[in-house]
C-alpha cells in the first residue's frame, strides 16, 4: 500500500475520532431526546413529516409552587404516552388529549417534591422519540392536618355525618371540597356544608339527605395532598380515606314534656325509660332538635363548671354518652332518682337510674340520633355544637356547600 493511501485512511479515521468526542462533549438539553434517525430528503435535510417533535413540560425549574397540575404539550407530532414519576416512586396519573397534542396529570404537583417526565411521542413521519424532563417543588410553608370522623372500619348509626376538622383556616374551601369524594353502595343522596365547629375551626361535613339506610358502606376519598387551604392555612400533605357501615335503624326519642325516652329499631318500640331532662327556666335546660350520640365515654369526671353552670358539681358518672361539644349526656343519674318520670331537674343532662343506664348503654352506637322535644329548653342544637346538621331542612343544608 501506497503511503499516500496509508495516510488518507489515517486522516478519516481522525475525523471519526473526532466527531465522535465532539458529539460526547455537547452539553445535554434540557429535555433529552432518543429514537429512530431522522429520514433525510433529497437534499440531505430532514422531511417536513419527520422534524423533530418539539415537548414543552410545565411547571418546569428547581422548587417551583406547588398545586398545579403537570402539563405536557407537543408541536410537530403527537404524544404516545407520558409517566410522571416522583422521587418516592410513586405516578401522577394522566391522559393524552385525543389528538395527542396534550397531557394533563389528574392530581396536583405536592410540596417538596422531584418529579421526572418521560414522554414518548412520534413525528408526522412515524419516527418514535422519548423525551425526558424534570423540575421539583418548593415544601410546604405552613401544613394543615385534619381530624376526621367516623374512624376506618366502624359500625355507626343511620344518622352519623361525616366529619373533617381543620387544624388551621380553610379560604380555599370550594378547592378543597372538590378533593372529597363519597362513595356509596347505594347511590346515597347527600352534600358537604361548610360549618364552624364548637372548638372556632373550620369543619365540613357530609350528611345524607335522609337518615341512612342500614347497612349502606361508606367511604370517603379526601384527596388533598397538594392542595391549598389559603391564606394563613397552609398546605396539605397527604390524603385521607375511611370506609365504615351503617349499623340497625336506631332512633331515640325524648319527650321532656312527659319525661320519657323511647328507645325505636326498625320502627318497632324496643323499651321506654323515665328519665329527668334539664331544669326549667335558665341556663340548666336541655337543648331540643336532633342530637347525634357522639360517643359512648363510660365512667367519666362531669364538673360543671367546665360548662360554665353556676352552683358547680363535681362528680364521677357512670355510663355516659356524649351528646354535644357543649356537654349534654345521656348518662345514670341515681341522685336525681325521685325525679325520673316526673320532673325536669337536672344540669342540662338526661339522666336515668343505673339499671336503665347500663342496658340503654348497650343498646346504642355512635350515630344514632336522639330527636329531642320539649317546650321548656335552650334552644336547638347547633351544627357545630356535635353533629347538629339534622336540625337544618335539606334546602338550607345544601346552601352551605362551597360549590353552590
Amino acid at each position: 500500500m501506497s503511503r499516500t493511501r496509508v495516510l488518507a485512511h489515517a486522516r478519516v479515521r481522525a475525523a471519526v475520532v473526532a466527531a465522535a468526542m465532539a458529539a460526547l462533549l455537547t452539553p445535554l438539553a434540557a429535555c433529552s431526546s432518543s429514537g429512530s434517525a431522522t429520514a433525510p430528503d433529497s437534499e440531505g435535510k430532514p422531511s417536513a413529516d419527520d422534524r423533530p417533535v418539539t415537548v414543552t413540560v410545565t411547571p418546569e425549574g428547581a422548587r417551583v409552587p406547588a398545586g398545579e397540575p403537570v402539563k405536557v404539550t407537543a408541536s410537530g407530532g403527537r404524544l404516545t404516552s407520558v409517566t410522571v414519576t416522583d422521587d418516592e416512586g410513586h405516578k401522577l396519573a394522566g391522559k393524552v388529549a385525543a389528538d395527542g397534542r396534550s397531557w394533563v396529570s389528574d392530581r396536583k404537583a405536592v410540596p417538596g417534591a422531584s418529579y421526572a417526565v418521560t414522554a414518548a411521542t412520534r413525528t408526522e413521519g412515524g419516527t418514535a422519540k422519548s423525551t425526558r424532563a424534570a423540575f421539583s417543588t418548593a415544601p410546604a410553608g405552613k401544613v394543615n392536618k385534619v381530624d376526621w370522623r367516623p374512624g376506618a372500619g366502624a359500625t355507626v348509626g343511620v344518622a352519623q355525618p361525616i366529619s373533617l376538622v381543620f387544624d388551621n383556616p380553610v379560604r380555599n374551601k370550594a378547592e378543597v371540597e372538590k378533593q372529597l369524594r363519597i362513595t356509596t353502595s347505594n347511590d346515597t343522596e347527600g352534600s358537604w356544608g361548610w360549618i364552624r365547629d364548637w372548638s372556632g375551626r373550620d369543619r365540613v361535613d357530609w350528611r345524607p339527605k335522609a337518615y341512612w339506610k342500614p347497612r349502606t358502606k361508606v367511604t370517603l376519598n379526601a384527596d388533598l395532598n397538594g392542595t391549598d387551604s389559603g391564606a394563613d392555612g397552609g398546605w396539605f400533605v397527604r390524603d385521607y380515606t375511611t370506609t365504615f357501615t351503617i349499623g340497625a335503624r336506631q332512633i331515640v326519642k325524648v319527650d321532656l314534656d312527659s319525661h320519657r325516652l323511647t328507645l325505636e329499631r326498625d320502627g318497632e318500640t324496643v323499651r321506654r325509660i323515665p328519665v329527668s331532662g334539664g331544669t326549667p327556666g335558665g341556663d340548666k335546660r336541655s337543648w331540643r332538635g336532633t342530637a347525634v350520640l357522639m360517643a359512648k365515654e363510660g365512667t367519666i369526671n362531669m364538673n360543671s363548671e367546665t360548662v360554665g353552670l353556676r352552683d358547680a358539681y363535681d362528680k364521677m358518672v357512670d355510663y355516659s354518652m356524649r351528646l354535644t361539644w357543649s356537654g349534654m349526656y345521656a348518662h345514670a343519674a341515681p341522685w336525681n332518682a325521685r325525679y325520673f318520670g316526673n320532673s325536669n331537674q337536672s344540669s342540662g343532662c338526661i339522666g336515668m337510674s343505673d339499671a336503665n343506664a347500663a342496658w340503654f348503654y348497650g343498646q346504642v352506637r355512635p350515630g344514632d340520633p336522639f330527636e329531642i322535644t320539649g317546650k321548656d329548653t335552650k334552644g336547638v342544637v347547633a351544627p357545630g355544637n356535635g353533629f347538629g346538621a339534622w336540625n337544618l331542612s335539606w334546602s338550607e343544608w345544601q346552601q352551605k356547600s362551597a360549590l353552590r
